[in-house]
């Protein structure tokens, strides 16, 4: 065997690494199979043990059986966004015309195309969830036109925040691809969310091989490979001694040696420490100080560029002209420092990370200085510049400010909220002027509105106590405030805030607004401390309006729901629902991925046009609101949300088993934001409301287990009613006098609040049929008190439901004579589930095979198995 100088890895022999070659061989075989499967493949190890080899060799052991496409981190663009994922897919994107790419991405276009260089960022606040599933949606389109397929990621652990987040969930959930992912890291590099993401990565990987250092017999073998047989003992066990059996120093060592022409015998060894100190620290410097002053000026400045180097930005920053630049950069690749033309990098990360840290610190923020100043003057983007601004020493530079606020609003174009706050938190460093601090925090705020509620509490709060924020600036923060509390569960201070801020508010749009907005966070409490006043002075201020406007709209639609849940009339209810529309649609302002109002209103307007038995109307808002999360790449807590809507007008429909698909895909969601959210609560309510319209009790119960569905309840109001639900359980589990407790405690507290619909909150019939033996006549009146409350409201849903809860304490003719109503009733509602029951109960109550017979097919056609058999027993 025979080694020449490393020009690069592929140089370093991979002695020692039999086990990690067959790792590799293992999962491209794997991957070329009749049956392809994908997988994970990690190399992992302390810097120079030949994970940059390995993953070269895999390349081979690949070529003309798959498609590879690889990228690299850096240690000097770890804080760009998205940039390794860019690097990975570069191929893909380059080898179509843009109109093509365009094609290629599909309906992810306008979501994945900013983060991915391929389309301008659109300047909206763009969900990372989206983003990250927008890539999924890519890598497995690509997987199926370049298939099989390899994506290998070098230096991982120099990898933007933005890719590792994809990267470890996209390889937890490759569903049997035909993708292998291979990653290689150090193990002594990553810190924080970096190591976080490592270490998500490592416990999903199908193989995982840290890589040690070269033994002694190893190191020698490969010595005597390049030097000569007659490379003695003592001269190598030296070399092993000098380097410690690292691959890449005792490549460069023996790269030295036949530099210098220096016998491999052992009086050459006392030689070899002083070489060997050449590869990395002062021996790294004097070596680079060896080539001249010109020389190490432009390799500083290729460090301060990082990786993907020009020779015309390194020029630039070096401060040389075209044939000086040229010159240095070619004794920089005579001797091992580069390699390439243009764009260049550094032979080794060991070597980048070396002359980076070698130029003095102050040199090292000046350059960073001249970088952002060059890059931003060859007309790139001040996202681009972002990563040297970072590293400049806060010196009261408004302009700078400036520079850091748009490449944060860059950044959350493309999805990267994370990389945002850094740059503005780095802007509050400068610091910027004071008027301007409050506009950086208010903009900070908003950076983390989408992915965590409480950091965003913090910033406005402390936006909000500095002068700064005036006008509709205000109020917009204001209310921004008051949604991150809602979402974050503290609905009281909510409310408090926009009505503190209403009182110092002059009258007009923007008072109304916070008005509005007080009702919207007050509507949605569970406990508050008035609500028929608060009803009376929501009813006064809505009730004259025609809709003309969006302030105006709004309040319609909280009107509207409260009405629905104080059970007023639903005729009426629709009509309030109606003029907060434009032409039956929403109106322009008010869409569902409109920052002003937020989902909230508009949410409220589908529940109280579903409640009102119009699911038309509710399925085509919550039909609109999942195609626009969708469109938008929403796909954190919003989208989970439209799940769970569009499945509660599923579970209404009475189509039980869509349902339940729409709920737990809303919960899966949610999960991924965080748990004990309003979302959360939501969505584990209506699933175990399904589960016991299907009869699946014992299901029921797991949900409730796994999401913690017991008191306390949340400080919303949650969709159905959660304690009605609960008591609904305990119902069906046979756990009686705890359900009465329950459902008494619910009943008085809503009646308290003015609240009585009895189909958002059923708590009513249940504890009616559930004290039907033991207390017949506080059962009589609870029946009778849902029954005139269904009339109010006036639905076919609440009247039949109301005269099937009568029935279920009656017997004989009078009991077939309500059921027999409940059905007229409920036949001409849109709710097939309650339809389904009370066929069934009038079948078993009447005696009659044809009811029964009608009622059996209705269930089996909602999924509710347990109504079903139910029916299936009494026709036996």
């Amino acid at each position: 065997m025979t080694v020449t100088r490393p020009e690069d890895l592929d140089a370093i022999p991979l002695l020692e690494r039999e086990a990690e070659l067959a790792a590799g061989a293992r999962a491209v075989d794997a991957l070329c199979a009749a049956e392809p499967s994908g997988g994970l493949l990690i190399y992992s190890g302390e810097a120079g043990l030949g994970k940059t080899a390995l993953l070269n060799e895999l390349r081979r052991t690949a070529a003309g059986r798959c498609t590879v496409w690889s990228a690299r981190g850096g240690e000097a663009v770890t804080s760009v966004p998205f940039h390794v994922v860019r690097q990975l897919l570069q191929p893909a994107l380059n080898e179509h015309a843009p109109c093509d790419v365009k094609e290629l991405l599909g309906d992810w276009f306008e979501i994945v195309g900013p983060a991915l260089g391929v389309a301008p960022p659109s300047g909206q606040l763009a969900d990372p969830q989206g983003v990250r599933d927008g890539l999924d949606a890519v890598v497995v389109k690509l997987a199926g036109l370049h298939r099989p397929l390899v994506l290998i990621v070098d230096d991982a652990h120099w990898a933007d925040l933005e890719t590792l987040a994809w990267l470890a969930a996209f390889a937890g959930r490759r569903d049997g691809l035909p993708v292998l992912v291979v990653v290689a890291h150090r193990t002594e590099e990553a810190v924080g969310e970096t190591a976080e993401h490592l270490r998500t990565l490592g416990a999903v990987a199908d193989n995982g091989r840290t890589l040690r250092v070269f033994s002694p017999d190893a190191t020698a073998a490969l010595a005597r490979a390049a030097l000569g047989d007659h490379s003695d003992d003592p001269f190598c066990r030296e070399v092993w001694a000098v380097t410690g059996g690292n691959p890449y120093e005792t490549v460069e060592l023996i790269a030295k040696v036949q530099d210098d022409s220096l016998e491999p015998v052992e009086d050459s060894a006392s030689a070899l420490r002083a070489l060997g100190a050449g590869a990395r620290g002062s021996g790294l410097v004097a070596r680079l100080e060896e080539l001249g002053t010109g020389a190490t000026r432009f390799a500083w400045a290729a460090a301060i560029l990082g990786t993907d180097i020009s020779l015309d930005l390194a020029a630039s920053l070096a401060g040389m002209g075209p044939a000086e630049a040229g010159a240095c950069a070619q004794r920089l690749r005579a001797a091992r420092i580069l390699v390439g033309q243009d764009p260049m990098e550094f032979v080794h990360p060991v070597i980048a990370g070396g002359v980076y840290r070698a130029i003095p610190a102050g040199v090292r923020t000046a350059m960073h200085g001249r970088a952002a100043w060059a890059v931003s003057r060859a007309g790139r983007p001040a996202a681009a510049a972002a990563p040297h601004l970072l590293q400049v020493h806060p010196d009261q530079d408004p302009e700078l400010v400036e520079q850091l606020r748009a490449a944060a609003a860059e950044h959350l174009s493309v999805g990267a909220p994370d990389a945002a706050r850094r740059c503005l938190e780095r802007a509050l460093e400068e610091p910027p002027l004071t008027d301007v601090r409050a506009v950086v925090l208010y903009e900070l705020g908003c950076a983390t509105l989408l992915t965590s509620p409480a950091t965003t509490v913090g910033y406005l709060q402390d936006a909000l106590a500095l002068p700064g924020i005036e006008g509709d600036l205000r109020v917009d923060a204001v209310f921004r405030l008051s949604q991150a509390l809602a979402h974050n569960n503290e609905m009281r201070e909510a409310a408090r805030v926009v009505a503190a801020e209403a009182e110092r508010t002059a009258g007009g749009p923007a008072r109304t607004r916070l008005q509005t907005a007080h009702f919207l966070w007050e509507g949605v409490q569970a406990v508050e401390d008035d609500g028929p006043g608060r009803s009376r002075r929501l009813a006064a201020m809505a009730d004259p309006l025609s809709g003309r406007d969006t302030a105006e709209r709004v309040l319609l639609m909280l009107r509207a729901w409260d009405a629905t849940n104080r059970g007023e009339s639903a005729v009426e209810i629709v009509q309030i629902c109606d003029r907060a529309l434009v032409n039956g649609r929403l109106a322009p302002g008010l869409g569902w991925t409109d920052p002003a109002w937020g989902f909230e209103p508009l949410a409220m307007l589908g529940l109280s046009y579903a409640f009102a038995d119009r699911l038309d109307r509710a399925e085509s808002l919550f039909a609109e609101a999942l195609r626009s999360y969708e469109i938008s790449g929403w796909s954190g807590g919003h989208l989970s949300f439209a799940n769970c809507f569009v499945g509660y007008v599923m579970r209404r429909r009475g189509r039980l088993v869509e349902a339940e698909t729409y709920v737990r895909e809303s919960l899966r969601l949610a999960e991924r934001v965080g748990n004990g959210l309003p979302m959360n609560w939501d969505a584990a309510c209506m699933l175990i409301d399904i589960l016991l319209a299907r009869g699946h009790v014992e299901e029921a119960q797991e949900a409730a287990d796994r999401y913690g569905f017991v008191p306390p309840y949340p400080s919303t109001i949650v969709i159905p009613d959660a304690p009605s639900v609960r008591g609904r359980l305990l119902l069906a589990q046979g756990r009686t006098k705890e359900a009465v407790a329950e459902l008494e405690a619910v009943g008085e507290a809503l009646r308290e609040r003015g609240r009585h619909n009895g189909i958002l909150a059923p708590w009513a019939c249940d504890l009616a049929r559930a004290l039907a033996d033991e207390d017949p006549l506080r059962a009589a009146e609870l029946a009778a008190y849902a029954r005139d409350r269904a009339e109010r409201f006036g639905t076919d849903t609440a009247i039949g439901e109301a005269l099937r809860c009568a029935a279920a304490l009656e017997s004989g003719p009078r009991a077939v004579e309500l059921l027999a109503g409940a059905v007229a009733y409920l036949e001409a509602s849109p709710c097939a589930y309650e339809h389904a029951l009370a066929r069934v109960e009038y079948g078993i109550a009447a005696k009659s095979t044809a009811e029964l017979t009608r009622g059996l097919t209705l269930a089996e056609a909602c999924g509710a198995d347990g109504l079903a058999d139910q029916a299936r027993l009494a026709l036996n």
